[in-house]
């Protein structure tokens, strides 16, 4: 199928999954994840409207940007980043969706000239060894030090789902962290309003927006995979 006809399926899955949960579809956005497709299938996405774009490693994202040379485009980076690669993405990232230890957050914030980087802190709400992210028992205690980090601002969190057909566990993972969200935004800390939550791709979205994801991360059931 094209990029537009898939779009148009989960635009009305989306829709139904809001109607369900009492929410309205614009608070839902969806972010294409071209990390395993073509620069000419990533452009395919642009030219169907969507203009939130993401990749998982600095590499990915520097060679789609060289050619996706489109102002209204917004540039998400949504995988782990190590230190040594952060002078590569600095001034080319919109929001960073992998925020989790604060030797990152020190290099990120050295290197960030003006401004602020739009930041999700990633949580490791399963506590499945194989996934990243900090804890909920040291939520507060990270959110606390950043405070000296000013050019970092905190929009939200952002989990991954266990790789499951259990959808009852996927959907506790997305309402906890849901909660946590709650717990840091009630706190109104001006770096860290916390008001997002990035979590759902492509087998479990309906699912993360029900339980109020902002932001939707697909990739094959967008783009494809090749």
């Amino acid at each position: 199928m094209e990029v537009k006809e898939n779009l148009q399926h989960i635009q009305t899955k989306i829709e139904r999954a809001c109607a369900r949960s009492g929410r309205r579809p614009d608070e839902v956005t969806i972010i294409a994840v071209t990390k395993y497709v073509s620069n000419a299938r990533a452009q395919e996405a642009v030219d169907c409207g969507i203009l939130h774009l993401a990749e998982n490693r600095k590499e990915g994202l520097l060679e789609k940007q060289s050619l996706i040379q489109d102002p209204k485009v917004t540039w998400h980076l949504i995988g782990t980043l190590q230190t040594r690669k952060v002078k590569d993405i600095v001034g080319k990232v919109d929001f960073f969706h992998a925020l989790d230890r604060i030797k990152l957050a020190t290099e990120l914030n050295k290197r960030i000239p003006e401004g602020q980087l739009n930041c999700f802190v990633e949580m490791n709400i399963s506590g499945e060894e194989s996934k990243h992210g900090i804890t909920e028992a040291d939520l507060d205690k990270f959110i606390d030090a950043l405070a000296g980090f000013e050019h970092l601002r905190v929009v939200g969190l952002m989990t991954m789902a266990p790789n499951t057909e259990d959808t009852d566990v996927i959907r506790q993972v997305f309402h906890r962290l849901r909660i946590l969200r709650d717990r840091i935004r009630e706190r109104h800390i001006p770096y860290a309003p916390c008001t997002e939550l990035s979590m759902g791709m492509s087998h479990d979205y309906e699912i993360a927006v029900e339980e109020g994801a902002t932001f939707v991360r697909i990739g094959t059931s967008l783009v494809g995979n090749e």
